[in-house]
């Protein structure tokens, strides 16, 4: 029997001794191996929903750098209005959407976290762009380079490093704020963090949950560090 069956909606039953006697340990390598197919999909679920968030959020938030670099006047609303978004609180963004999207949808949950994560990466990738040497941008403009041409094969490369470090705090930021998803239900891992408060304060729940938590956001860390690392080269013999 599964001690994962906990939900907003219903009553949790008694999962484990609310003592801290020896029935109830921080860490259980039985509870592991008995919800060992649960625990996998709410990690499953925990890391699927980080990736769609920060591509989805990458995909808006260059164009919009890129705006806002060229455009000069749009710099202040592009980032007065991504800061906005990032001011409202979680719980309040996520009853704002209910209504319109379901109260536990997890198109609801990705929505809101989309939306925390555009201000890291706008400002970031603005950054990188307008660290762009001029001189390098007024050779890449004799070299007869539109404003299209010098973008992708100029300054976008040269902005990575800046985008890249707007991935990985996105990224690991994105992590921990799935787990507020566990309100409505879509929480990944955040559900088992919740599931054992839930379920008489059950220790082992709760500790699989925040290491898994904690160890996945060190991976996808350390993942965009070697892919920033790869796709900029020139640092690495620069740093030599």
């Amino acid at each position: 029997m599964s001690f994962l069956s906990w939900g907003p909606a219903g009553v949790p039953p008694l999962a484990a001794p609310a003592d801290d006697g020896p029935g109830n340990p921080w860490f259980s390598w039985q509870y592991v191996k008995d919800n060992s197919d649960i625990i996998l999909d709410k990690l499953g679920f925990h890391a699927g929903i980080t990736i769609e968030t920060v591509i989805i959020a990458l995909l808006v938030a260059v164009p919009l750098a890129v705006l806002a670099y060229w455009i000069k006047p749009l710099t202040g609303p592009i980032l007065a209005l991504s800061g906005i978004l990032y001011t409202i609180p979680s719980l309040a963004l996520l009853a704002l959407l209910a209504p319109l999207l379901g109260a536990t949808s997890r198109v609801t949950v990705l929505i809101a976290l989309v939306l925390y994560a555009l201000l890291i990466l706008v400002r970031n990738a603005l950054t990188g762009l307008t660290q762009v040497p001029g001189e390098v941008r007024d050779a890449a403009a004799g070299m007869g380079y539109g404003r299209f041409g010098r973008l992708w094969r100029v300054e976008l490369p040269l902005a990575l490093p800046g985008i890249v470090t707007g991935l990985r705090l996105a990224t690991v930021s994105t992590v921990a704020l799935v787990t507020i998803g566990s309100i409505i239900g879509n929480g990944g891992l955040g559900d088992l963090i919740m599931g054992g408060f839930w379920n008489n304060f059950y220790k082992a729940e709760i500790t699989t949950g925040t290491v898994l938590c904690v160890a996945l956001a060190l991976v996808f860390d350390l993942a965009l560090i070697g892919l920033g690392r790869l796709l900029t080269p020139w640092s690495r013999r620069r740093a030599a």
